[in-house]
């Protein structure tokens, strides 16, 4: 290659520099861009406002511009309930007696004239066990009380024509006390048999099975031509022990668990506002009816049971219910 070629190869020192203007534009562009970043990256007094759309913020307090230290993450406060209210627990409502119907002695039922959920008045007839063997006791046992009667009447008779007799000195002393004495054992017999009939009779009244309240029917346990007993024996495949389930519907009582730490905060016959989870619009007037003697010591709680001044149909036992326990006097009793 001469050296004619090497210089056309040769790059100008005049093509070598740039332009110095585009070189400052580069320059003033980055500088703008690390300005901006910092500008905005700068902590400020209003970045711990949020404001709605369209809001205007709040004035500030004081002049100084120093923004005051927050914790990074506050803690929320814990729910408190209602304004008038110290404390607020969820429990279930329930039943204040629950009443289950068992026989008296072994037998079979013959009867239910109730269903799950009837309505049952105090007295009424609601199962009836078959009474036909103390039907048969009660003729045999009347038929022992007539011949009782028969030698009784007998034993008068005699005793008293011997005793005549006797003072006439026809018959000797001892058969006037003879006579007496088995008068006495004719009363006494008479007395058993008497006694043994009533037992029959009240056996036979015990197959007829009533309510003892107003109520509703809560569970049907047995059907008829089942065997039922007084008295469980061990096992669950036996016989069943109770016929029906009654309570009333109208004493009803919330049962909670109350944490011991909120034990002072609660006391007896206090006034409750109780709002039934699945209506929480209504709310029922209570008070505070009882407190168990000793509290759970595996879950730290002490049980509690409010009672319910004026329940309606919309308050369903075993549902879950919210009461609030209210600050000031002490509520008054239900009658």
């Amino acid at each position: 290659m001469n050296q004619d070629q090497l210089n056309q190869l040769r790059i100008a020192p005049v093509a070598k520099r740039r332009p110095s203007r585009q070189l400052w534009g580069i320059f003033l562009g980055v500088g703008l861009a690390t300005g901006a970043a910092i500008y905005y990256a700068w902590p400020r007094a209003s970045d711990n406002q949020r404001l709605a759309p369209g809001a205007k913020p709040a004035l500030a307090a004081s002049a100084d511009p120093t923004p005051s230290p927050t914790p990074p993450n506050p803690a929320p406060a814990p729910f408190s309930g209602p304004a008038d209210a110290v404390l607020t627990v969820s429990g279930y409502i329930i039943n204040r007696e629950r009443i289950e119907l068992s026989p008296r002695f072994l037998g079979v039922v013959k009867w239910i004239g109730v269903k799950k959920g009837d309505a049952v008045t105090n007295g009424q007839v609601v199962v009836v066990l078959d009474d036909a063997e103390y039907k048969a006791r009660l003729a045999e046992s009347e038929a022992r009380l007539a011949s009782a009667k028969v030698a009784l009447e007998r034993a008068q008779l005699n005793y008293e024509r011997i005793a005549r007799l006797g003072h006439q000195s026809v018959e000797s002393q001892q058969m006037v006390d003879d006579s007496r004495l088995n008068l006495a054992a004719a009363k006494a017999t008479l007395a058993e048999v008497e006694g043994q009939t009533a037992l029959i009779r009240t056996y036979i009244d015990w197959t007829i099975i009533r309510s003892p309240i107003n109520g509703v029917v809560l569970e049907k346990l047995v059907n008829p031509n089942e065997l039922v007993v007084p008295q469980s024996f061990g096992g669950g495949g036996g016989p069943s022990t109770a016929l029906l389930a009654v309570a009333d519907p109208n004493d009803l009582q919330v049962e909670i668990d109350v944490n011991e730490s909120d034990l002072p905060k609660v006391f007896l016959h206090q006034g409750c506002r109780v709002s039934p989870e699945a209506y929480p619009d209504k709310h029922y007037d209570g008070l505070v009816a009882e407190m168990a003697p000793e509290a759970s010591r595996q879950k730290g709680t002490l049980q509690l049971k409010v009672q319910i001044l004026k329940p309606d149909k919309y308050l369903t036992p075993q549902l879950s219910a919210k009461v609030d326990f209210l600050a000031g006097p002490t509520a008054a009793k239900p009658n």
